[in-house]
């Protein structure tokens, strides 16, 4: 089968008139803070609560380590805690309380421009007997999700900053780690364990998200800049195999994305302007009585600002406007429990108007193609409610509503190579609004014994209208035209029971099911985990996965007579996986640790071709265009592979983390042949390594001052391709792919090497930062994918990310 290549893009159109005021708002207050002075110490405060219950611990130990005489304290009855006049720079907590493991929280940084607010959560200790010894961890490794035994990392707000690379932005940071790599440098799309980037589950606050990533297309999980301000995330966890049953609908992974509470009892404030946008942000006391509080960060692009102020950085119409607002209000009370509410949302557009430059002048990029104009306008945004109540001292409940919405609006012309006129293609308007409900119940019958129950109800609300132009007929032909809405339930129940203290098993239960057909997946999952030996442990872990199609593909239309037409994609069940995982972990000291996992993910029900052919929606990433008008479920795959991890946790200023993969993906579309996936590169390998430096030391100084240099080098196999037909292409004047060879060709092997340089000034009450990173410093030409030129008669190569500098300014007081 041939098909036709379609846009390589769908970004957005939207202009923004002014700043918002807010904005003109916290700059002022910015500048009228840089005046006020004060010591170099800070307050490090917070709250301690039982990981199962929620409920606060009153007279926990909370010391710095190391601090002598001893500085600390206990927190008081409601679990809150507070040390004040702490030296600014590099601490470690340790936090002790009796029939509780000690948490032991190392390497916090510690500056004038902002108190450290601190939420810690203690896992009771088994009773203990003569057989088992029970010692203090000091284990970096443990993660926010007690349910989860394997393939989970909990990973910090710092690391998404420091690691070269990043840009902010929790998903490329994810790609640093073992089993997981990046599709196109473009987009922050991951790919996981060989999986479709389309296969990952966003959550926030414990609710499922839409694509939260400006110009991210719906039915997608990345995009170019993503909506997710990592200075109002708290640690948060990734999760890349054999989840919980909490977890669904997601075949690959989960990004499980907690947001802090603001400062319960001083009002803070932030700038920050970079590659990712002008951002301000505050947050402080609603009632220091109750300890509510508020939270805020809004961000406006960049590129569009200095547009308006006439500055032209050579994208012509092609200027990224987006704008996002984030935000969380946190209200503790005495009766009826903490309410939190909180929001997240981005408006973005972008033109590419290629029928208006010169052939000669038009530069092919892996954002545009020059044989199209394309407008685009997207929307995100999503507002939720959470009530947790604390029954009793070992049970609680947590309510949570929330609405969510995203739209995509695509107007697509070709572009004739000869004289630049346009005609009609494509024109796109697809839109979901979710009302959400979900409830669970948590329970530790005792500390060997918990269980965590759980119902959800979603109403699915759409519009969407998918039409092409038919030339020989003068018309526009709706290819989806539907809107409705459906529901969607899930429910789990997940039971764990620690024996002894060494020894830790997770099981559970998920239920799905999508209204529109009615289908329904019950998936099995347990885990296990053991110290078999100090700092050393042993887990398992296995599931079945699901995820249902888009829901915008259950409603294509085929026209089977003259304006009769079928929607043949009604009765398209789940895609289906199962999970099976292997890992050994040992802490070899307090600040080295290595892991090893090797896997195993039988895919079957994949959505294929009703006619014999190459596709499958296994390949499928943020970009992918063209598909099929009738599908069924009758396609498979499989993912297996080994992954080594070997890391010093940040220490003095000083970290480094190793990661190497070696996998092979593989799958089989409606013809039954086996070929790799589109993400089958076979290996990929990262290094990371930073310090911090503090410079110019000098007693009674007016400032204090940090050097800090971090870098990145990945070396991956060359991204997998499908050769184009070119006789076919030159006939028919655009490009055919040959599928029957589908990702059969591999591109060169992929190397990019970044750099990031820091410098932090810190005042008496602010600190700054001027942050410089380069994006692949060596300028490799790594190959993203090919195309048939019209106005050359030939096959051209588009690459991927150059050499890119950007620069940052942030600060906080």
């Amino acid at each position: 089968m041939k098909t036709k290549n379609k846009p390589s893009i769908r970004l957005n159109v939207l202009k923004l008139k002014r700043i918002p005021a807010f904005f003109l708002v916290i700059l002022f207050l910015i500048f009228n803070q840089l005046v006020i002075s004060q010591d170099f110490t800070q307050t490090i405060k917070g709250r301690v609560i039982d990981q199962q219950t929620q409920s606060p611990l009153p007279g926990v130990n909370v010391i710095i380590e190391g601090s002598n005489p001893t500085i600390g304290t206990v927190t008081n009855p409601d679990g809150y805690f507070k040390i004040t006049g702490i030296r600014t720079g590099r601490v470690s907590l340790q936090i002790s309380f009796l029939g509780y493991h000690p948490i032991f929280l190392n390497n916090l940084s510690i500056s004038t421009g902002k108190e450290l607010v601190l939420n810690v959560e203690m896992e009771e200790e088994v009773i203990r007997t003569e057989e088992v010894v029970i010692k203090g961890k000091k284990d970096k490794t443990q993660v926010n999700n007690e349910m989860a035994t394997i393939s989970t990392r909990t990973f910090t707000v710092e690391e998404s900053q420091r690691f070269a690379g990043a840009r902010n932005d929790v998903a490329r940071m994810a790609s640093n780690y073992a089993g997981v790599s990046t599709a196109n440098d473009a987009v922050n799309d991951i790919v996981i364990r060989g999986n479709s980037p389309n296969g990952l589950l966003w959550r926030l606050e414990g609710i499922e998200i839409p694509n939260p990533n400006h110009y991210g297309g719906m039915g997608a999980t990345g995009g170019p800049v993503s909506m997710l301000n990592n200075n109002i995330l708290s640690n948060s966890d990734f999760m890349t195999s054999a989840f919980p049953a909490e977890y669904g609908n997601a075949l690959s992974g989960v990004f499980d994305l907690k947001m802090r509470n603001g400062n319960y009892e001083k009002h803070e404030f932030l700038g920050q302007i970079g590659f990712n946008g002008l951002e301000l942000g505050a947050e402080g006391p609603l009632s220091k009585n109750s300890r509510a509080s508020y939270l805020i960060n809004a961000r406006y692009s960049t590129l569009e600002l200095m547009s308006a102020m006439g500055i032209n950085f050579g994208t012509g119409t092609a200027i990224p406007n987006y704008a996002d607002l984030s935000f969380k209000v946190n209200i503790p009370t005495k009766s009826i429990g903490i309410i939190d509410i909180f929001g997240l949302g981005g408006i973005n557009s972008i033109d590419f108007v290629n029928s208006t430059k010169d052939t000669a002048n038009v530069d092919e990029s892996m954002y545009g193609d020059k044989n199209y104009d394309v407008y685009s306008k997207n929307d995100m945004a999503v507002v939720g409610l959470n009530h947790t109540y604390l029954i009793d001292e070992n049970t609680y409940t947590k309510l949570s509503l929330s609405a969510s919405t995203i739209s995509n609006h695509t107007i697509v012309d070709s572009v004739s190579p000869v004289d630049r006129s346009t005609y009609d293609l494509m024109r796109q308007h697809y839109k979901n609004f979710d009302l959400n409900a979900q409830f669970y119940f948590s329970k530790k019958l005792n500390s060997k014994n918990n269980i965590k129950l759980g119902v959800q109800a979603t109403q699915k609300r759409f519009s969407y209208i998918d039409s092409v132009f038919l030339y020989d007929e003068g018309r526009f032909k709706n290819r989806v035209d539907e809107a409705d809405y459906t529901m969607e339930y899930m429910a789990y129940a997940q039971y764990q029971f620690k024996p002894v203290d060494v020894l830790t098993i997770n099981a559970g239960v998920h239920y799905q099911s999508l209204g529109i057909n009615n289908n329904f997946s019950v998936e099995p999952r347990i885990g296990l985990k053991w110290y078999f030996a100090p700092k050393q442990t042993i887990s398992f872990g296995y599931g079945i996965h699901s995820k249902s199609a888009p829901t915008y593909v259950f409603f294509q239309k085929v026209e089977i007579a003259p304006n009769i037409n079928i929607q043949p994609n009604k009765e398209l069940d789940y895609m289906k996986s199962q999970h099976f995982v292997i890992g050994y972990d040992y802490n070899i000291s307090n600040t080295l640790h290595v892991k090893l996992e090797t896997y195993y993910q039988d895919i079957f029900q994949s959505i294929v071709e009703s006619g014999s052919s190459s596709y499958s929606m296994l390949n499928s990433s943020s970009f992918s265009w063209g598909i099929p008008d009738s599908l069924i479920n009758a396609g498979s795959g499989r993912n297996y592979g080994v992954e080594f991890t070997c890391e010093k946790f940040l220490d003095k200023g000083f970290y480094f983390l190793f990661t190497g993969s070696l996998f092979d993906s593989k799958y089989k579309g409606s013809d039954n042949v086996l070929r790799s996936t589109a993400f089958d590169s076979k290996y990929v390998t990262n290094l990371l390594i930073g310090n911090e430096v503090e410079i110019a030391k000098k007693e009674n100084a007016k400032y204090r001052k940090w050097i800090t240099c971090d870098g990145r080098v990945t070396l991956a196999g060359g991204q997998k391709y499908t050769p184009i037909d070119l006789e076919e292409s030159q006939l028919k004047n655009t490009t055919v792919y040959n599928d029957e060879l589908a990702f059969s060709e591999k591109f060169k092997d992929y190397f990019r090497a970044d750099i990031r340089l820091a410098f932090k000034l810190e005042g008496k009450k602010t600190t700054q930062e001027w942050a410089f990173d380069i994006q692949n410093v060596t300028n490799s030409k790594n190959p993203l994918y090919q195309q048939y030129d019209p106005s050359k008669g030939e096959i051209t190569t588009i690459y991927q990310l150059g050499l890119f500098p950007m620069v940052q300014y942030r600060i906080t007081f």
